[in-house]
């Protein structure tokens, strides 16, 4: 196999001002030696994890990295730039860059290699050999451990020794020279290419002393290459040099191998330091709980294993290894109070999708089959006779009803959820209960769901004796959550919230003339701005919400049609232009626009995610100009949908559904003639990859979306995403995958 660096893939006198010009620069040594064949469908896909979270570390280092279906082999490339980059790290800019590429669906020797490279990059001896290293062909040597490089950098500095192998070989534990002074009670690290699993082995031959204290951690991020076992290096140099037994569980894209339950149950405290659900956290129930981002514990470990001893001194302990402490991960990259009070939100709302997906969709056909006075109809249980189709849309129109009837109840349950873990699901289906017993509606909803979070981590901070830990998760927190909840939402919260509900309904109702066509223009614009991200949703929310009352009113279905018209705008225009001007566009994403037919015509918005991760200046305003059209115009036809999906499938139950295609025609004709007009501006200047021959030009920079509209590309190998914005496959509150398949999952 080839190797993992060579000397080509090294630039030592890099020369980019921003992130996009550094991953360009080195992404095409990759493409000129053949190890990308798609540099822009490559380059889209650093971009997307990159819009996801900042890849810059504390100490000057850049690491942008992906897993693509563009990569031939595991590949490393190395730049130092002349002028430090900006890669987001909270210290600075970067002068030690790595582009890192794996191939789609790449094995855990893949993986485990380029581990090796992320829990090198904590050593201060490595990182300055490679800042004074004076040719390529010893930077290569150096980071793949080779003697030529270990001996061009001796004089300088000394590196370490772990190197990084090449792909099929086997990582040899470390007890070479350097490692024979530590002391014999210091607990062994895995090595680059040893499964995270293994520690526990290790840790286990540490030396029992009485008063030493054990933390066992658990680190993931949505990539699972770097960002994974940096965390777990980290916290593990930290808990060497504090006099604490740390062993992580590294949570990667390869799978995990899970601790011993002997060494979970011998623990003092836990760590988790993750960007994805934790898998499997049911396991560290009870015992003192630290949870935040990965980037806190490469930062900052020393602190948390400070937090973690500090909780267990004060018997501190989570119910059920939830989210005790909200505001642990403070000041961290993504993990703002903002941050999370979004994300709480779309946990709700991504639970709650499938129940307005299947309830109103079941509620549309019933009326397409026994007209809207089926809605009047008895009770199938009494009356039900199977050679009547009148007898069948009333059971259709009832167990869509009863579907429609969880929606406030699911969204509230699952933002507490999101907040408090399992703990927060009963005072939250409890809150959005009453919201629809008081006929407060959505609103009503949001405000139980955070108001449950809220109380049950309210509860979880009060220190309790430890023979009521047991209990506290199926009786105390249940019991005394749901009371207070209820109590507040029927006594004190519930009837204003219901008033302002009522008020907008009321509104919608009667908006007629210029304010619907500026209503449904705002509606547009939103479902377009960030292709099923957190402002997409917010629309769509409010469409949903609005024909989930048990009698929606004509402003309500208009404000439907308009949302999910205009959602289905973006894909669609892509799809277009790749036919119209193919030559503006590389070949992954002309495969994409074949793609985007189908799911543009199914109100799947991220079916335009790929091409607005590799041009977003373009191809976001363009599909915002065009959804607005399509908005407006619904408004202005007075076409109504009782539907909250299904694009053009559910095109006979709409109200006026030949204007309404017209509509989306004249969205997509919008989007479709100013993407090209903005393309083939860029390509008159300086062409594109798709346009020219030989060496691709600079003109274009790979950028992001918004941060949830992409967030998924980095997780489509964790089918068993959590709630917290990781959502599994098929979940229709999950985000778009922007990889170069275009495949997308299920969503508004």
């Amino acid at each position: 196999m080839s190797q993992l660096i060579t000397a080509e893939l090294v630039d030592l006198d890099l020369t980019a001002e921003t992130k996009e010009e550094a991953a360009r620069s080195l992404a095409e040594r990759m493409f000129a030696e053949g190890r990308v064949t798609d540099l822009e469908g490559f380059l889209a896909d650093v971009a997307a994890r990159e819009a996801q979270m900042p890849t810059g570390l504390e100490g000057g280092i850049g690491i942008p990295h992906c897993r693509s279906a563009s990569v031939t082999v595991p590949t490393l490339a190395f730049g130092r730039p002349s002028t430090p980059v900006d890669f987001g790290a909270t210290d600075g800019p970067a002068d030690l860059i790595f582009l890192i590429a794996a191939p789609d669906g790449a094995d855990s020797d893949h993986l485990s290699i380029l581990s090796g490279l992320a829990r090198r990059l904590t050593d201060e001896d490595f990182t300055g050999a490679l800042r004074a290293v004076a040719d390529a062909e010893a930077a290569a040597a150096l980071v793949r451990g080779d003697e030529a490089g270990k001996a061009e950098a001796a004089e300088p500095s000394s590196p370490a020794t772990d190197a990084v192998p090449e792909p099929g070989t086997q990582q040899e534990p470390e007890h070479g020279p350097e490692h024979e002074a530590e002391p014999p009670s210091t607990p062994a690290e895995p090595g680059p290419g040893e499964p995270a699993g293994n520690a526990a082995a290790h840790a286990s031959q540490a030396e029992d002393s009485g008063d030493l204290f054990r933390v066992v951690a658990v680190t993931s991020c949505p990539t699972g290459i770097a960002h994974t076992y940096m965390a777990a290096e980290s916290l593990q140099r930290a808990g060497q040099d504090a006099g604490v037994e740390v062993v992580v569980e590294t949570q990667g894209s390869a799978g995990f191998e899970r601790l011993d339950p002997a060494l979970i149950a011998s623990a003092d405290g836990v760590i988790f330091a993750h960007d994805v659900e934790v898998r499997e956290k049911e396991r560290f129930t009870g015992k003192p709980t630290v949870d935040v981002g990965v980037k806190a514990a490469i930062n900052r470990p020393a602190e948390l294993i400070e937090e973690v001893r500090g909780k267990a001194a004060r018997g501190e302990a989570s119910a059920a290894s939830g989210k005790p402490v909200p505001m642990d991960g403070a000041g961290e990259t993504g993990d703002g109070f903002g941050t999370r009070l979004r994300k709480w939100l779309m946990t709700g709302v991504s639970y709650m999708v499938p129940f307005v997906a299947a309830g109103g969709l079941l509620i549309a056909l019933s009326f397409a089959i026994g007209g809207y006075e089926i809605a009047d109809a008895k009770s199938v249980a009494d009356h039900f006779v199977w050679t009547e189709a009148h007898s069948w849309a009333a059971l259709l129109n009832q167990v869509g009803g009863l579907a429609f009837s969880f929606l406030v109840p699911v969204l509230a349950g699952y933002i507490a959820y999101g907040m408090a873990d399992r703990p927060g699901l009963v005072p939250g289906f409890v809150g959005g209960a009453v919201a629809v017993e008081i006929n407060a509606g959505f609103l009503g909803g949001l405000a139980a769901g955070l108001l449950a979070g809220a109380v049950v981590m309210a509860i979880q901070r009060v220190a309790i004796p430890a023979v009521l830990r047991g209990i506290m998760p199926v009786v105390v927190i249940p019991l005394i959550s749901s009371a207070l909840v209820g109590t507040l939402m029927f006594v004190l919260i519930g009837a204003p919230i219901a008033s302002a509900q009522k008020a907008m309904t009321d509104w919608l109702g009667g908006l007629t003339g210029a304010n619907a066509v500026l209503l449904g223009l705002l509606i547009g614009l939103m479902m377009c701005f960030d292709l099923g991200g957190p402002v997409n949703k917010v629309a769509y929310t409010f469409a949903t919400g609005g024909i989930a009352a048990a009698d929606p009113g004509n402003g309500s279905l208009t404000v439907m049609a308009a949302a999910m018209g205009a959602g289905m705008v973006p894909p669609l225009g892509m799809a277009l232009a790749t036919v119209v001007r193919s030559k503006l566009f590389s070949k992954t994403e002309r495969e994409n626009g074949k793609a985007a037919w189908v799911l543009g015509a199914s109100f799947i918005t991220e079916g335009a995610i790929p091409f607005a991760a590799a041009d977003p200046l373009r191809v976001i305003p363009s599909s915002m100009a065009g959804g607005a059209v399509t908005g407006a115009l619904t408004m202005t036809f007075g076409s109504t949908l009782r539907a909250p999906h299904g694009g053009v499938f559910v095109v006979p139950l709409i109200g006026s559904p030949l204007l309404y295609l017209v509509a989306i025609a004249a969205g997509t004709a919008v989007t479709t003639g100013l993407v090209v007009l903005l393309k083939g501006t860029r390509a008159g200047r300086g062409g594109t990859q798709a346009e020219t021959s030989g060496p691709v030009g600079r003109g274009t920079k790979a950028a992001g979306v918004h941060a949830d509209a992409v967030a998924d590309a980095d997780s489509r190998d964790d089918a068993n995403g959590g709630p917290d914005g990781s959502a599994g496959a098929g979940d229709p509150g999950s985000e778009g995958d922007s990889g170069a398949s275009g495949g997308v999952r299920v969503t508004a």
